[in-house]
C-alpha cells in the first residue's frame, strides 16, 4: 500500500500544482484588467485515519483563496464618469436579462463589482466595460438628500432643468470704517456720511423713523449788533415785537423834516423757505427805525428749525443749530442789513441730529449725489421666476459715525439699484430699511443675520422678496486702506432653465449633472455595498460578484470613499506571480520525480516475481 499510496499522493500533488499554475496564469493574464481580484491557491493536506503510531503525511488538494478585500492601485483617468472605491465596498450593479425594442429589461438581481469604468450609453444608463449597469438612489432636488434608500438602476436622459427664481443671496463683506466716498473731506468731520438734505425734498434716502446723519453745527463769524444807532431822544415807553423773545431794543430817530417814509422798509431773512421780517438799525435822514434785536431773530430761527439747543452769540460769533432739519439755509433780501446783523454772507448749516421723513428712495435727479456719498457693495446676477437675469447692484452709505462723539454710533444703510437708467423722479436706488450698527471691535451690534428685499423690482423685473443672508459675523467694519467695501462672498440660488449635457462623479459619491446653463446639480447618490464576508462572494464574469450565504447580505452606508475620474487597477503583482510560478514548477517537477521513483520501485517488485 505504501508504494501505491505514494503514487496516488504524487498524482494528487501534480493535480494541485496544475490548479495553482492555472490560477497563476489567470492572474498574470488579468494583470491589466480593471479592478481584477487575483486568485491565490491554498494547499490542504489530506490525512488518512490511522493509529497514532502509524500516521502518514497524506496527500494534498488545492483550493482557491479570494483576495476581494485587497485593493489595487487607484489611478487617475480622463473620463468624468470613471470612478474607483478607495477602501472597502463594491458598486451595486445589474445586468439586463433581455432587451425589448432596444430597451434593457433587468432581472432585478443585484450584483457587485469594483470595476468603475462606467460611461453613459445612448439611453442614459451608466454601463461599465463588462456590461453592468450602475445602481444608486436619486436625489430629491428640493432637499438635496437621497429620495429613499433602495438602490435602483440609474438613468439620465437629456433632462430639462426648469428655471429657479432667486430666493436667497449669501453675502459677506467688510465695510471700511472710514469710507472714501467722492464727497468725503478728511478735514471736515462727518463728510464721509450721506447727507439726506442734499437730496430732493421728500425723496431722501433715509426712511421715516431712521435717524438722519448727524453733522456739526455751522458757525458764521461776524460782529453781532443789536443796534447801529444811539437814540438822540429819551424814550419813555418800551415796545416789543409781537411774538418775539430774548433781549430786544427799539431805537427811534427823529428829524425836523417831514420828507421820506416814516419807517424804514422791512428787510427779510429766509430760513429754509420760511420768511422772517426784520429791520436793521442805522437810519439816516428823515427815517424812523424800529429795530429787532439779534436775540429775537435767532429765537425765530430756532422756532423754525425745532432745535432744542438755542442758537447763540458769543464773542461776535453766531452759532446756528439746524435741529431736525436736514439742512439749514439762511439768506437775506438785503446783504448790507444782513451783514449788520453779524452775517458775512448766506449761512448754510447742517443738521445736528434727530429723525427725518423720507421715502428711503433715491430718484434719478439725485443719483449722482447718492453715488458721491456712498460706496459700491458689489453685484450679483439674480433671476426672476421665468429665469430672466437681472444685474442686482448694491451700495453702502454710512449714516452716522462714532468719531463725531458721544451719542453717535457707526451706522450703515444698504441700498440696491432699482433702475440704472432712472431720470427725473423715477426711483434709482432703494434702501433696504435696516440700520446696520457696529461696535468698536468691528462686529455688527446687534447682529443682523438676514434682511429681505421686499417686493423687489429691478430694471422692470420682479424678483419677489429674496433674502440676503449675512450669517454670523458675515458683515464687519474694519479699517480699509482703500476706503472701499471688500466683498468676500456674494452668491445667489437662482438660475435660468438648462439642458443636461453631461454627468460626472463628485468626491462625495454623487452623480452630478452638468447643464447648459452652467449649473451642476446632484442627480443621484451611488450605492456602495459592503459585506461581512467579503472574500466569500461568488465570482462571476466581468469582474462581478454575487452574494452568498457565507458572505452575508449587502450592507449600505459604511463603505470607503468614491474617487471620480479614476480607476482601480488589478491587484495582481507580476513579480509575486513569477515567484509563485517558479515555486509551483519546482513542486510539480518534484512530484513527477516521485512518480518516476515509484514506477521504478514497482518494476523492481515485478522483477522479483519473475
Amino acid at each position: 500500500m505504501g508504494i501505491f499510496g505514494a503514487l496516488t499522493t504524487a498524482v494528487g500533488g501534480l493535480r494541485a500544482g496544475s490548479y495553482a499554475l492555472e490560477n497563476i496564469s489567470g492572474n498574470i493574464a488579468n494583470s491589466q484588467t480593471t479592478a481584477f481580484k487575483r486568485i491565490d491557491t491554498s494547499f490542504l493536506d489530506l490525512v488518512p485515519q490511522t493509529a497514532l503510531t502509524a500516521q502518514l503525511a497524506g496527500g494534498v488538494t488545492a483550493q482557491s483563496r479570494s483576495t476581494n478585500s485587497v485593493q489595487g492601485d487607484v489611478q487617475s483617468a480622463s473620463v468624468a464618469t470613471f470612478m474607483a472605491i478607495n477602501g472597502n465596498g463594491f458598486f451595486a450593479v445589474q445586468k439586463p436579462g433581455s432587451f425589448t425594442d432596444g430597451a434593457p429589461v433587468f432581472d432585478g438581481v443585484d450584483r457587485y463589482t469594483r470595476r468603475g469604468d462606467f460611461q453613459l450609453n445612448k439611453d442614459g444608463y451608466l454601463v461599465n466595460g463588462a456590461g453592468y449597469y450602475l445602481e444608486g438612489v436619486p436625489i430629491d432636488p428640493t432637499t438635496g438628500n437621497p429620495a429613499g434608500s433602495s438602490p435602483q438602476v440609474l438613468q439620465f436622459k437629456n433632462d430639462f432643468l426648469p428655471a429657479q427664481q432667486t430666493t436667497k443671496i449669501d453675502y459677506r463683506a467688510n465695510l471700511a470704517s472710514y469710507p472714501l466716498t467722492t464727497a468725503h473731506d478728511t478735514s471736515v468731520p462727518g463728510s464721509e456720511l450721506i447727507r439726506p438734505g442734499a437730496f430732493s425734498s421728500g425723496n431722501n434716502p433715509l426712511v421715516l423713523g431712521t435717524p438722519a446723519a448727524p453733522y456739526t453745527d455751522s458757525a458764521i463769524t461776524g460782529t453781532a449788533q443789536n443796534n447801529k444807532a444811539t437814540p438822540s431822544v429819551a424814550i419813555t415807553a418800551a415796545t416789543l415785537l409781537s411774538g418775539a423773545a430774548g433781549t430786544d431794543s427799539i431805537n427811534t430817530n427823529f428829524s425836523a423834516g417831514s420828507a421820506g417814509p416814516p419807517v424804514v422798509p422791512a428787510d427779510t431773512i429766509t430760513v429754509n423757505g420760511t420768511v422772517i421780517t426784520f429791520v436793521a438799525s442805522g437810519a439816516t435822514g428823515n427815517q424812523l427805525n424800529v429795530t429787532d434785536s439779534i436775540g429775537t431773530l435767532l429765537a425765530k430761527i430756532d422756532a423754525i428749525t425745532g432745535t432744542t439747543t438755542p442758537s447763540t452769540i458769543s464773542g461776535g460769533k453766531i452759532t446756528l443749530h439746524s435741529g431736525k432739519l436736514a439742512d439749514l439755509n439762511v439768506t437775506s433780501s438785503n446783504s448790507t442789513a444782513f451783514a449788520a446783523l453779524g452775517f458775512t454772507g448766506s449761512a448754510v448749516a447742517v443738521r445736528g441730529g434727530g429723525g427725518t421723513v423720507g421715502t428711503g428712495q433715491v430718484i434719478g435727479n439725485d443719483n449722482s449725489t447718492f453715488l458721491n456719498e456712498s460706496v459700491s457693495g458689489g453685484a450679483v446676477t439674480a433671476y426672476d421666476v421665468s429665469g430672466a437675469p437681472v444685474n442686482l447692484q448694491f451700495r453702502w452709505a454710512k449714516t452716522d459715525s462714532s468719531s463725531l462723539g458721544s451719542g453717535h454710533t457707526d451706522t450703515w444703510n444698504l441700498f440696491y439699484q432699482v433702475n440704472p437708467n432712472a431720470t427725473g423722479t423715477q426711483v434709482s436706488w432703494q434702501n433696504v430699511n435696516v440700520n446696520f450698527t457696529f461696535a468698536s471691535n468691528g462686529q455688527m451690534s446687534p447682529a443682523i443675520s438676514s434682511v429681505a428685499l421686499t417686493n423687489a423690482v429691478v430694471n422692470g423685473v420682479s424678483l419677489g422678496s429674496p433674502v440676503i443672508n449675512f450669517g454670523s459675523g458675515g458683515v464687519t467694519q474694519f479699517a480699509d486702506a482703500n476706503g472701499n467695501v471688500q466683498v468676500n462672498q456674494i452668491q445667489q440660488d437662482g438660475f435660468p432653465a438648462g439642458q443636461l449635457q453631461s454627468v460626472s462623479v463628485s468626491t462625495n459619491g454623487r452623480i452630478v449633472g452638468n447643464y447648459t446653463n452652467g449649473r451642476n446639480i446632484d442627480l443621484a447618490e451611488i450605492s456602495v455595498a459592503t459585506f461581512n464576508g467579503t472574500n466569500f462572494l461568488k465570482r462571476i464574469d466581468g469582474g462581478a460578484f454575487e452574494a452568498t450565504d457565507e458572505s452575508g447580505a449587502a450592507l449600505f452606508g459604511k463603505a470607503g470613499t468614491i474617487v471620480g475620474s479614476s480607476l482601480e487597477s488589478s491587484n495582481t503583482d507580476i513579480a509575486d506571480e513569477f515567484t509563485k510560478l517558479i515555486v509551483t514548477q519546482q513542486a510539480y517537477s518534484a512530484n513527477t520525480k516521485v512518480i518516476t521513483t515509484t514506477n521504478s520501485m514497482v518494476q523492481d517488485l515485478l522483477n522479483v516475481v519473475r
